[in-house]
């Protein structure tokens, strides 16, 4: 008998623990279903605030395109205009300066520069080679630049005409190159639209000494649209198709392409000066 009880005590205490065993992994299963469970509620959760977010965001970069603000609108604000002013003035300011010529209209040496105001390139030789080139050559006399027109960065026809025509208004008043150089100075983001009528009042505002209701009417004259095909014309019989380009020559004698391979160095551009003036 005693024997019978101790296999039934054993019995009892398998039971106990099978019983055990079964509560456990019962328990486990529960917290893993409430773990799924909070895990899913988070994603979901999650998701939601990133949808809002991501609305959030597309409104704001709506409002920005829309109204030109942010660094991609390029304009400087307030205080920070003097010392672009200051610059620009800096670069141009003193030279001869005659429609969409710069420098002595008498000088040997004549540089055709092909360029779109929107180009990123053409800031590069803006704030490269060519502030050597005009301290060294065009103040000296012996070269003068000419700016033309060609449509590489500014993807909408119509905009390249506008933003062209209000330099060469201001060019009316001999300060194209103020407004160009402004232009490149205060170049907003590519692509991102930035060229608006508010933009080119502004800039125009910046030029020292433009009278802005002359420069207003005078946008309208169609002389100055012609003049914008005929530079396209001139690029496309060079065989430019991209900016910026250049022509280099003695001054009323033929010029010929000139590819420095930099915009930056002034090194070609003076090895290429110095031998059309010993010609």
């Amino acid at each position: 008998m005693a024997g019978s009880r101790d296999d039934d005590l054993e019995d009892d205490e398998g039971d106990l623990t099978r019983k055990q065993r079964r509560e456990q992994a019962r328990a486990q299963r529960k917290e893993l279903e409430q773990a799924e469970a909070a895990g899913a509620l988070r994603r979901a959760r999650l998701t939601r605030l990133g949808i809002v977010v991501a609305v959030v965001v597309a409104v704001v970069v709506v409002i920005l395109i829309a109204t030109g603000g942010g660094s991609k609108g390029g304009l400087k604000k307030g205080k920070e205009q003097a010392p672009v002013i200051a610059e620009v003035t800096g670069l141009v300011g003193g030279i001869p300066q005659s429609g969409k010529l710069l420098g002595d209209p008498a000088a040997p040496v004549t540089l055709e520069y092909f360029g779109d105001l929107e180009c990123p390139i053409c800031r590069e030789f803006t704030l490269g080679a060519l502030p050597s080139l005009l301290q060294q050559w065009v103040r000296s006399g012996k070269l003068r630049i000419e700016y033309r027109a060609l449509e590489t960065a500014t993807h909408e026809p119509e905009v390249f005409k506008t933003q062209q025509i209000a330099a060469l208004s201001a060019g009316k008043q001999d300060k194209m190159w103020y407004y160009i150089e402004l232009f490149y100075h205060e170049q907003g983001e590519e692509d991102s639209g930035y060229v608006t009528e508010s933009y080119l009042q502004q800039l125009a505002e910046q030029v020292p000494g433009l009278n802005l209701t002359q420069w207003t009417a005078d946008r309208s004259e169609p002389a100055l649209a012609s003049e914008v095909t005929s530079d396209t014309e001139a690029a496309n019989s060079a065989g430019f198709s991209s900016t910026p380009s250049f022509q280099l020559g003695r001054t009323g004698g033929t010029l010929h392409t000139f590819e420095p391979g930099t915009y930056t160095e002034i090194a070609p551009y003076n090895a290429a000066i110095e031998k059309l003036l010993k010609s």
